[in-house]
This record gives structure tokens, sequence and C-alpha cells, in this order.
């Protein structure tokens, strides 16, 4: 359900839940349900998947017949903060990634979606209990990409252009980012920064057998066969990739990444051999860009502040509002569309990769006291802006700012800061990017709510 109230002259829409969650009281998450199809669950490998995945996080199995869909009851009942969906390669197709985004938003009656989700599949059911049994956190403090990343976020690392040959951008610890010459075929250079990184970032032409260096010269290739990522320079050097750290992986601006296909797909291989426990891709073709560039923009350019899970959940409320604000014109309307359902997750969305803590472009911090949530946000001294320091990729920039309440509410009510049209949900408070900023103002917004039971 959804309601409606008038406070201080502004209507705020806040969610109730259909249901109430399943959380154990000593479950400070939330709550976490594991969906499988009973097949995928009838072969002990992969019912070994399923097991460590509840072992990490309790909660309870959905089974269902082969229509992911069906599992829509049992998680309107539960309503979990974390969904994690055990499959296949031959069950995780770009249209079970679009059957799975249309569903999580489902589990009441606001557009936005109700539960952090991921698919943990691999290339062998071993390869996917490896991401299922992981448990340390991983905090990102070396970054390596194929495209321009801001290296000002992260603690050390290194990109190699994807638009202009041998330019190449290295940060090294305490010390600002510098511009270098880099190899005029990356290829063996980011096999090798790969090898090292916690955090991998990727743009340009790519099929799901491929991914194409170089966008605006001739480079070479990552491709992958029987299960395992490799390089192919542009002399048709083969260049092995040994990489099994464990790292995340964003595909932002690649098309076809994240689809997995069938075995042969390039995601498996990312997370056979190299090392991919948590990943971000397109699994059709990217053109708008929001679904992709946005992800980064939240887990990168706020160092510490979002798990890569929830970096991706937010650029995905981000969308939806907005989708469904009014504020968008007909082609952004059309892409926002179409990025919608074509972003995949994978990995187990409790599992926590998370940036290095650096200071961001502004500091923000949810409070409680009796019932009364107040959000504060204030700039980064001399900051006049809300503004990511990257815009390369599309859509880059503008993105909502966005704070995870630490339980489910209801009953919202908007006390203070009504003026800055912020969308409270029962588990979110969203305000939308002011842009301009005034560097000495606290922007505020406070809510009254009542905690679900």
């Amino acid at each position: 359900m959804k309601i409606a109230r008038i406070l201080g002259g502004a209507s705020i829409v806040a969610s109730a839940f259909l249901a109430c969650s399943s959380a154990r009281a000593d479950d400070p998450k939330g709550g976490y349900a594991v969906v499988v199809s009973k097949a995928t669950r009838a072969v002990p490998a992969w019912d070994a998947v399923v097991q460590a995945l509840v072992e990490n996080h309790g909660g309870p199995v959905i089974a269902h017949d082969g229509d992911v869909d069906a599992a829509l009851p049992r998680l309107r009942e539960l309503f979990p903060r974390y969904t994690c969906f055990v499959a296949t390669p031959e069950e995780a197709g770009k249209e079970f990634i679009a059957r799975v985004h249309a569903m999580t938003r489902r589990f009441d009656d606001d557009p936005y979606t109700d539960t952090s989700w991921g698919v943990v599949t691999g290339y062998t059911p071993e390869a996917a209990l490896r991401i299922a049994e992981l448990r340390a956190p991983l905090t990102v403090r070396t970054v390596a990409a194929g495209t321009e990343v801001a290296l000002d976020m992260c603690e050390q690392g290194r990109w190699y252009s994807e638009l202009e040959k041998g330019r190449m951008v290295v940060k090294k610890p305490g010390e600002a980012p510098s511009v270098g010459e880099g190899p005029a075929d990356t290829t063996r250079a980011l096999a090798d920064a790969l090898a090292k990184a916690d955090l991998f970032v990727t743009s340009g032409h790519a099929t799901e057998r491929d991914w194409q260096i170089g966008f605006g010269y001739r480079n070479g290739t990552f491709r992958c066969k029987d299960g395992r990522l490799y390089g192919l320079d542009s002399k048709k050097n083969e260049i092995p990739i040994d990489a099994p750290a464990p790292k995340v992986y964003l595909a932002v601006g690649n098309c076809l990444m994240g689809h997995v296909d069938g075995k042969d797909a390039m995601a498996l291989a990312w997370m056979n051999n190299a090392g991919v426990a948590q990943m971000v891709g397109y699994t059709d073709l990217t053109w708008f860009g929001y679904g992709g560039w946005g992800s980064l923009d939240y887990f990168v350019e706020q160092p510490g502040r979002y798990t890569l899970a929830e970096a991706f959940l937010a650029n995905d409320h981000a969308l939806i509002q907005r989708l469904t604000s009014g504020a968008a014109g007909e082609q952004d309307v059309r892409g926002l569309k179409y990025d919608r359902d074509v972003v995949a997750f994978y990995g187990d969305p409790a599992w926590e990769a998370r940036m290095a803590d650096l200071p961001k472009a502004w500091d923000q911090s949810l409070t409680l006291s009796d019932g009364l949530y107040t959000l504060d946000v204030v700039p980064r001294r001399g900051a006049a802006t809300f503004q990511p320091i990257n815009t390369n990729g599309s859509q880059r920039g503008g993105r909502p700012i966005i704070a995870f309440l630490p339980h489910r509410v209801k009953d919202v009510e908007i006390v203070e800061g009504a003026d800055l049209n912020p969308v409270a949900t029962d588990d979110f408070i969203l305000v939308p990017n002011p842009g301009a900023c005034d560097p000495n103002k606290v922007y505020r917004v406070s809510f009254r709510a009542r905690k679900r039971d």
C-alpha cells in the first residue's frame, strides 16, 4: 500500500509493507532468502552452493519449478533485505535477469526494488561455491581499469585509455594521480594489473566472447575458452591470466559482458579464473548507459559509503526515481526503460566489498532519536557542486543522494526538508541531487517513522 501524507504543504509518498519481515531478532541485516529451481537444487554440487549461502546468512530456501516468478508470493511474505538467486549457466540468461529485476520491484506496490539481490552462478558449481563460501569482506585498495576512473577516490591504481593510444594515469598511495606513457598495446599490462587489482573496470566494445580493449584505436582483446579468461594481443600472442584473489568487476560500458548465454560466456570466465566474486554488467547492447556508469558513480566516487551491492541498488533506485519523477524527456524515458532490466549483478548480495574510505564530495549522516530520522548532507569544504569528478561514459553525474535505513519502517512523515523533494520508503531515503550547492549549508531532511515489527 502507498500512503500519501500532506505535511508542511508538501505531498510525501511512503511505501508500506504487504507483509512483515522475517528477519531473525539477532540478524541486523534484515533477513536473507535463497531462490533456486528444484532441478538445480536436486544436483548435489549445486545444492552445496545453496547450503553455503544458508550457512553464511541463515534464512529460508525458496525452490521453484523453473519459473522464478513463482517465488514471488513467498518473497512477499518474507520481505528479505537480501535475496540471492542460485542459477546454472543454462538458467541465468538475459531473460532470467530481466524477470528478476521485474519481480524484485513487486514485493509491494511502490515502483522501487524491494530487496538487494544478486545471482550466484558459475562455469561449474565448484566455481559458484567459491563465491558462495566467501565471508571475509573486501576493502578495495588497488584499482585497475581499461577506461578512465576517478583515481582521486582510490588509494592506488592505474587506468589505460580506451580512446587515446599510450595514455596511462597512475596513482600511488598518498600521491596525486599522474599522467604517464603506457604501451601501445595494453593487453599484457591489463592482464598483469588484473592479477593485483581489488577492482577492475572496463568499457568499450564487447560480446559474450571477448572484450575489445581499445575503443578509439587498435588494441588486443580479452577472450575466454573452456571457462578460462586469457589475453590475445594485437600480434596474436596469447597471454595467460591467473588472478585468483577475490575481487569485484564493473563492466560499466561494455555491451553483452554480463550476458550468460551458456557456459562459454565471458562473465563465467571472469568469475572462474579471474577471481571475480561480484560483477555488474549489461546483458544486452548498451547505448544509454545509466545502469552501468551510475554504479561506478556510487561505488568509486563515494568511496567507502556503499558496498558494491548497495551501489548497484542505489543506482537502481536513482533510475526508477528519475523515470517516475516526470523530469525525464522522451529520449531519457526510452533509455531509462531500456536500462532498467538489462544490467546484471552477479554474486552474493550480502558479501561486503567496499572502497577504502576516502574524503568525498559531501558528508552524509543518518541519525535516529525517538522515532525521528534525520539525514544531514554537508558539502565538502569549498565545494560548490555535488557532481562527481569524472564525466567520461554515458549518463554520468547528477545521481540522487541516498541513505539506506538500518531497518524497515512504516508510516513515514516528513517534518523538515520537504523543499528538497525527498522520497522516503520503507528502507531508504532519497534526495534529488541539487547540483550546485552552498558549501556553508547543511542540507537536512527529517522524518518520523515507526519501525516495522
